[in-house]
């Protein structure tokens, strides 16, 4: 548990280089949601709860009552994703739902910790083909996700658990400021 802890406490101290991105991420979040259009999110894994986490705290609440904030997890429906998966590939599992449901300003969100994620990289693909900007939550170096996101959120470490820690805090401070400024 030492190590743990102390490889925890190392990323969240360098999480501070990440704090004007994070201001950047929740304006691209609240100019897409001001102009009623919705935050398109998903994942892998751990990462598809993180997408189903936030699609909760916006549609739902995070610390304070507010309006319903438009998200959609991509990752959440698993008759969608069983059928585009077998029908065509499992590459295409979000790339297929934001081309049926992506409309111009909104926002596609993904969570991922190695960046290299087939489905991940194809909805990226997908976001820029339609003019969606993108936020990407990633780990590692960002893999080639990184190029393909907007904007990238990278947590520069190797462990699966420490990112997936981080993302959540990250995903946290953002809420806190689409809050604040949807006040």
């Amino acid at each position: 548990m030492t190590e743990a802890l102390e490889q925890a406490i190392s990323v969240f101290k360098d999480l501070h280089a990440l704090g004007d991105d994070i201001e950047h991420a929740a304006h691209m979040a609240v100019a897409s949601l001001r102009a009623g259009n919705k935050l398109l999110i998903c994942g892998n894994g751990g990462s598809a709860c993180e997408a189903q986490h936030l699609a909760g705290e916006l549609a739902g609440r995070y610390k304070h009552d507010r309006r319903a904030l438009a998200a959609v997890s991509l990752n959440a429906d698993g008759a969608v994703l069983t059928c585009i998966g077998n029908d065509y590939h499992f590459e295409d599992v979000f790339a297929r739902q934001l081309e049926a449901i992506g409309r111009p300003g909104d926002l596609l969100i993904v969570f991922s910790t190695s960046g290299e994620s087939p489905n991940i990289l194809r909805a990226l693909e997908t976001a820029k083909l339609l003019g969606l900007p993108s936020l990407a939550f990633l780990g590692r170096d960002g893999g080639m996700a990184a190029a393909l996101a907007t904007l990238a959120l990278i947590v520069r470490h190797s462990d699966t658990a420490r990112i997936q820690e981080a993302h959540q805090f990250l995903m946290h401070c953002l809420m806190d400021h689409i809050e604040k400024d949807l006040e």
